[in-house]
């Protein structure tokens, strides 16, 4: 059967990206600390030459299908080099999202609960260099500084989003694990978020984010100066969703 996609283009136009995009599938994720099963959200582009006409999508299916069922971001750098071989190209790239929860204890009852984050894994294969980015969200609670030091008592407070990307290449592809990321982001916060929650736990995160206010400003940089102490390429950005504001606090770092 002829190939309309194999034809030869005349146009000498290079297409930066073309695949697909918004395939959810199966996916068992696996880094060696956390293996969680879910429906991942997942996107599979090439950088396509000025002379092919079009790319073999069914394809990027079947690198979902036989490379990425069982995920682990350590081996990404070799899908992706499976997947350039299967569609014939030197530029590609692949996108797997998906929830991860991480259990998470209260810290008076005792009670666990799961906490959901949002995670991105992106890895990009060009001309044989693999680059992988893991980028984390995270919600903490954070406590206003200025607020507690200006008010008789209390200080307003909010739910707080925190995302870190950290940037792998070479032998070291997945350089600080989903887990240990989300671990960097509630310590850097007033206190953690808790799902679970009996009133002696509420008592004592209060007054943690009491003892511990920050603002959006202290968070983004204590999270970036923990990346830069142990080397890693990193970004980072911080949402504070205010309590007593109509709009919400932001900032990004990168280093």
């Amino acid at each position: 059967m002829h190939d309309l996609q194999n034809e030869a283009d005349l146009r000498g136009i290079e297409i930066d990206e073309v695949g697909i995009s918004g395939l959810r599938y199966p996916v068992c994720f696996n880094d060696g600390s956390l293996r969680q099963a879910g429906i991942a959200d997942l996107t599979v582009t090439v950088r396509l030459p000025h002379d092919r006409r079009g790319t073999h999508m069914s394809r990027m299916v079947t690198l979902v299908h036989e490379h990425l069922q069982q995920f682990d971001p350590r081996e990404l750098p070799q899908v992706l080099k499976a997947g350039a071989d299967l569609l014939d190209v030197s530029s590609l790239a692949v996108t797997v999202s998906m929830p991860i929860g991480t259990l998470v204890t209260a810290p008076s009852s005792g009670a666990e609960s799961w906490q959901v984050h949002d995670v991105s894994i992106e890895g990009r294969l060009d001309d044989g260099e693999a680059v992988v980015v893991t980028n984390v969200t995270c919600e903490v609670t954070s406590l206003c500084p200025c607020s507690k030091a200006i008010s008789d008592y209390g200080a307003h407070n909010q739910r707080s989003r925190v995302s870190l990307a950290i940037t792998g290449r070479g032998d070291n592809p997945y350089p600080l694990s989903v887990y240990d990321a989300v671990e960097l982001l509630r310590g850097c916060a007033s206190a953690p978020v808790v799902p679970l929650v009996k009133r002696p736990d509420e008592r004592t995160l209060t007054m943690e984010a009491y003892d511990h206010p920050v603002f959006v400003e202290d968070m983004a940089r204590d999270i970036s100066h923990a990346c830069r102490e142990r080397e890693f390429v990193h970004s980072v950005s911080v949402r504070n969703l205010e309590s007593i504001h109509s709009h919400d606090a932001i900032a990004r770092v990168s280093g």
